[in-house]
């Protein structure tokens, strides 16, 4: 080997972190960031225009988080299929698909369908995208895998954007064919996008008993499914609640605040980490993103609006993250999987248990939302409680795995 190679090995591995990062991010981009939560600033439209009550619109929020739920369960009970290259490229296909066959019905039943094949794709690809960033980068600066997450926010800013354009131009098939061309545009970065080789732990290692982290992740566990049933009912409903005080520019743009708010949190929250613990960022987030939930419910304004989108995009990705990262860290089997597993069943119930409310109109559902995330975060406060900090370095081959 020459001294021109080992020189260029390490530009090597930093242009092949970026390239995972930039191909993460695509893929989260397309997979949650549009094909995920284009739905929210579309449903004040289909309200107006193809006649969606908002039951219905609950409704089909759930299917899509039941179709999420699914595909999170395949990279639970099938990790070979989760960590496939051939199924993540699949899946992203068939979202695109989904959300361009939208606009080809008036079928609530047919909608219904869609939006759980496109929650089931999103699902695949957000575990597949998720461990393959947490793998790649895994001992490399924190912040990478942040910027991988940030696709989420640029996906929703994206997408936010294009509906707030073309709401004035088109109507609600556009904006959906809209977000489908989109989509595929994201899907085609992210294509190269390839999971890291399944470690080999070394011959010392093979029989090296694992930490027992089942308290710490039992807490975890509990904590990020309560924030899933609480951040969803913001996450479909706060455009529409806006919209119901304001008009629908004040809810596409506060939508749009949520994505650019969301672009660098993960990074920012991944800074604050080298100074505060794990349990103290996810608990911090979490109080913040109650009082952005709560804010427009309390306080109304288009002031009061922005400055709610602006909390809670700034949160909920920086909660995933942290949540995340922290279950990687516990080297519990199949972290990723089992948290989004929670996170999806929490979002299924999020929607139906806030229907009873809308008849009232979406304050009281947002209450509820914040109420909820309150409970998540007081779950959180218990991780601070003798949290591993430092885990054994000889599991850290079987952590690569587990992810």
């Amino acid at each position: 080997m020459t001294a021109a190679d080992l020189l260029s090995r390490p530009a090597a591995g930093i242009t092949s972190a970026r390239a995972h990062v930039v191909q993460g991010a695509c893929a989260l981009a397309a997979g949650m960031g549009v094909g995920r939560f284009v739905y929210t600033p579309i449903l004040p439209l289909m309200t107006a225009q193809a006649g969606l009550t908002a039951s219905a619109g609950a409704d089909l929020a759930t299917a899509n988080y039941v179709g999420n739920l699914a595909g999170a369960l395949l990279g639970m009970f099938a990790p070979r299929w989760g960590r496939s290259r051939a199924v993540h490229r699949g899946a992203l296909v068939l979202l695109t698909a989904s959300l361009a066959a939208m606009p080809a019905t008036h079928s609530v039943a047919a909608w219904f369908v869609l939006r759980l094949l496109a929650g089931a794709a999103s699902g695949v690809v957000f575990v597949f995208a998720a461990g393959t960033l947490l793998g790649h980068l895994r001992g490399r600066s924190a912040h990478l895998p942040g910027w991988g997450f940030s696709g989420v926010g640029a996906g929703i800013a994206l997408s936010g954007a294009l509906v707030l354009v073309l709401e004035a131009a088109g109507d609600w098939r556009t904006a959906w064919w809209s977000a489908s061309g989109l989509c595929a545009v994201l899907t085609a970065a992210a294509w190269p996008l390839r999971p890291e080789p399944d470690p080999e732990p070394a011959a010392g290692e093979r029989g090296a008993a694992r930490p027992r982290t089942h308290r710490w992740f039992s807490v975890l566990f509990a904590s990020y499914t309560l924030e899933g049933v609480g951040y969803i009912i913001a996450g479909t409903f706060l455009v529409a609640a806006i919209v119901q005080n304001s008009s629908r520019t004040v809810g596409g743009a506060a939508w749009v605040v949520v994505g650019i708010a969301a672009v660098p949190s993960s990074v920012l929250w991944a800074r604050l980490g080298r100074r505060r613990t794990r349990p103290d960022l996810l608990l911090a987030a979490l109080l913040v993103q109650a009082v952005g939930i709560a804010l427009p419910a309390l306080v109304g304004g288009v002031a009061a609006a922005f400055v709610a989108a602006f909390l809670f995009g700034a949160t909920f990705l920086g909660v995933s993250s942290i949540a995340l990262a922290a279950g990687t860290h516990l080297r519990f089997p199949r972290a990723v999987a089992l948290l989004t597993a929670g996170y999806s069943a929490g979002q299924i119930l999020g929607p139906q248990v806030a229907t009873p409310l809308l008849h009232h109109g979406y304050h009281l559902a947002l209450l509820m939302g914040a109420s909820i995330v309150a409970a998540a975060a007081a779950s959180a406060a218990l991780l601070r409680v003798g949290f591993p900090h430092r885990m054994p370095a000889a599991d850290e081959h079987q952590a690569a795995a587990d992810a």
